[in-house]
This record gives structure tokens, sequence and C-alpha cells, in this order.
């Protein structure tokens, strides 16, 4: 007989989570295989993946791996349709550019917002079909605060996270009746190897001061909410960002 927690487990799906390498994909694919699914962990190349690979493997959990670079949609193609069926995708990959609005070139803007923003919809565009006909798909596209909250320094990615947010809702719209569910996880201030040198910094410390949990986040806290918009018991959460923040988005004043 199942009970209540079976609905968390992912047996018998298969889940892609793109820049799986290190940091909260990393911590997100590790949920999902300890939750039964198989795991595709994505990294740029395969020797940047293949360690993580191992380590899955090696604690019993079955994991293949996928390498290809966002802006390369031939790459991406062949390595998904390689891969099998997919009923989760969560799009974890994000670059930041942190310079002032001024210093951004239109080239530049375009580069960030196609890899953070146009790789999503290019990845949706390949499993979804797969999970329209199977009638059961999640997709999770991982977007952050900024998506709300703008910060300056940082035009090109607060656009594409906002773009994420909205075509969110906007597949939820869509494909709502299809059996698959669309949401974005929104992480705040998490403790990443890419924010190591921020945390450091004055600029960090105002950011810890800023949340009212007076810390920055592990990148493990990132995985229940993500196993749960993959699992069964998410089953009718649909066109949600489900915020991860110690409750900065919450707040007015710190």
């Amino acid at each position: 007989m199942s009970t209540f927690p079976d609905k968390f487990r992912l047996d018998g799906r298969t889940a892609l989570v793109t820049g799986s390498a290190r940091g909260l994909g990393w911590e997100m694919a590790k949920a999902l295989a300890e939750a039964g699914a198989r795991v595709l962990l994505h990294g740029r190349t395969r020797d940047r993946i293949t360690p993580r690979l191992e380590e899955l493997r090696r604690a019993g959990f079955a994991a293949d791996a996928l390498a290809f670079e966002m802006s390369d949609r031939s790459a991406m193609a062949a390595e998904v349709a390689a891969s099998g069926p997919i009923d989760i995708l969560i799009h974890n990959v994000g670059e930041r550019d942190r310079r002032p609005f001024a210093d951004i070139a239109a080239d530049d803007f375009a580069r960030l917002v196609d890899v953070d923003l146009s790789a999503a919809h290019a990845l949706v565009k390949l499993v979804a079909p797969g999970m329209i006909e199977r009638h059961w798909g999640r997709l999770i596209l991982v977007t952050s605060i900024v998506a709300d909250l703008a910060v300056p320094g940082a035009v090109s990615y607060v656009a594409a996270k906002g773009g994420l947010a909205a075509l969110t809702r906007a597949l939820a719209a869509e494909l709502g009746a299809t059996g698959i569910t669309s949401n974005s996880l929104s992480p705040g201030f998490f403790a990443t190897e890419t924010n190591a040198q921020l945390i450091a910094s004055p600029a960090g410390e105002r950011q810890r001061e800023r949340c009212p949990a007076k810390r920055w986040a592990d990148p493990s806290e990132i995985a229940g909410a993500a196993l749960f918009l993959a699992s069964p018991a998410a089953s009718y959460v649909n066109g949600h960002a489900l915020i991860v923040d110690g409750g900065v988005s919450a707040t007015y004043l710190a």
C-alpha cells in the first residue's frame, strides 16, 4: 500500500538537470536521484560532468550525462535525442554579467539573454512533445528573486530571469491540459561557488543582513523545493513561482 511520502518518489522517471556540475544544479540532481529518478547531468563538457556522474553511480543511482553549450542548439538537440524520453526538466543554467547598464553592449545583452532565456525555450521545445504524448511532465525553470526585485549592475540578467518567469506562466497556460506542470524556482542568496567572492565582500555582508534569516543559504537548501515541484505531490501546482530566499522578498526593510 502506498503512503503519502510515496508521492515524493520519482521511480521510473528520467530528469534532466542543466548546469548540474556544481552548485544548485548538483544539489537538485542529487535529490532527484535519491528519490529514484534516472538523472541526466549536464555540463558544458564531458570532463566537467564526469566526476559528478561517477559519484552518483558509485552511490548506486541511475545517472547519465549530457554535454553541450547552451548556445549550440544542434548539439543540444542531438544530446537530448540520444538520452531517451525525459519526464522532468530542471533548467538551471544561468550566466551573469555584473556590469553597469551603460557598459553592456547590445551584442553582450543579446548573448546573455540567449543563454539564460532563449535556451530554456529551445529545451522545452525538445522535451515537451514526449511529455505530451505520455500525458505527464514537469517543467521547472530556475529564475531568481531578481525576476521581481531588480538590482543595479545586472540589467541583462534581470531581464532574462524576468523573461523566464513569464515563460513559465505562458507554458503553464498553454500546456496545463496536457498533463504537464510548468513552474519556476526563485532562489535568493545562496552560498554557491559562483558567489564565493561576493559573499566575502561588503556587499555580501549587506545581503546577509538584508535577509530575515541573517545568513546565506546552503546550496542543499534548494533541493526540497525542486523535489516537490518535480514530484507527483505537486500535481496541481502549475504556473507558480516557488521562492526560496529566507524571507528577503517578503520584507520591505531589513
